[in-house]
């Protein structure tokens, strides 16, 4: 009998937990396995590829083994005009996402069609694969393996496109994580008039296959998750990202020049001490315009992340 009401109390204590944690954790995880995948999941985690957090394919989270998103209007093969269509482009090792590896979290319908229609069962990491997003008469949407079902090679499709239309949205976003901008701004506008300044609140499909959602939990700044339909320039972009001061004067995001890298579009060495000092004589007043920012090379990682900022429509 001794200790008797300190057992029962751990006892109820312990049901109270378990009980709480089934509650929080399996069955929101039963309900969000359920839900059936939109077509904006399928492009989120097919242009963000398997990971975009810390993971051991990318430890410095660099964006390293991440897919590219590409424009393609005409067949990689027979070099035919076809109807502008994006094309999720995995080079020959990239990791694959969820939907690839297990279709079953795209949802019932999105599985089958996915797994029959769209053959991603068919589909190497070894050798590279070319995804596309279809639906069918029902709309259900569901993931085509295209280097199967059309012979397109990854190397074939990145060949054949234009470098203005190859986004690195899974470099980007790895970018976005990397350097503490969801510690400001969320992805996740919330009631009432967040939906009249920053648009609609995402559905529950939206997010199948996605890791990580990147909602952020707090904000300090605006949500992001549709600013490229408010503000689709890539010249804004860069000036914000540079040095924000440039189009906000009185923002308080730190700059992120160092994304640029050493040399710039042209090949020519960043002199950042020089622009920086120009810019402090703007903001005195004892210049009348503010120095030009040098644009960007096409592999330095500030592009990947405007390529994230600008798929967020």
């Amino acid at each position: 009998m001794n200790f008797r009401e300190y057992k029962v109390g751990a006892r109820l204590f312990s049901f109270a937990l378990g009980s709480s944690m089934v509650i929080t954790l399996l069955f929101p995880a039963m309900e969000m396995g359920a839900a059936v995948a939109t077509d904006i999941a399928l492009d989120k985690q097919l242009s963000a590829g398997r990971e975009t957090g810390f993971n051991y394919d990318d430890p410095l989270m660099l964006g390293w083994g991440k897919p590219s998103k590409v424009l393609v209007s005409a067949d990689p093969v027979s070099g035919q005009p076809i109807p502008a269509t994006y094309a999720y482009v995995y080079p020959a090792g990239t990791p694959f996402p969820s939907g690839i590896l297990h279709p079953r979290t795209l949802g019932s319908a999105g599985a089958g069609l996915s797994e029959k229609v769209g053959r991603v069962g068919e589909a190497q990491k070894k050798s590279g694969a070319v995804f596309l997003i279809k639906s069918d008469e029902q709309k259900h949407f569901y993931i085509e393996n295209a280097t199967a079902t059309l012979g397109w090679a990854p190397d074939a499709v990145l060949k054949a496109a234009l470098d203005e239309n190859v986004a690195h949205v899974g470099a980007g976003k790895t970018q976005f994580v990397r350097e503490g901008c969801w510690w400001c701004h969320t992805l996740l506008p919330e009631q009432t008039q967040d939906w009249q300044v920053f648009g609609a609140p995402p559905m529950l499909g939206d997010f199948n296959g996605e890791s990580p959602t990147a909602f952020g939990s707090d904000r300090k700044a605006p949500d992001l998750l549709h600013v490229a339909s408010r503000n689709s320039s890539k010249e804004w972009m860069m000036l914000h990202f540079f040095n924000p001061r440039l189009v906000q004067p009185h923002s308080i995001m730190p700059r992120y020049d160092y994304l640029w890298g050493e040399k710039d579009a042209t090949g020519a060495k960043i002199d950042f001490n020089k622009w920086r000092a120009e810019y402090t004589e703007y903001s005195e007043g004892k210049r009348a315009d503010a120095p030009e920012v040098p644009s960007f090379a096409k592999d330095s990682r500030i592009r990947d992340l405007v390529d994230f900022m600008l798929s967020l429509k």
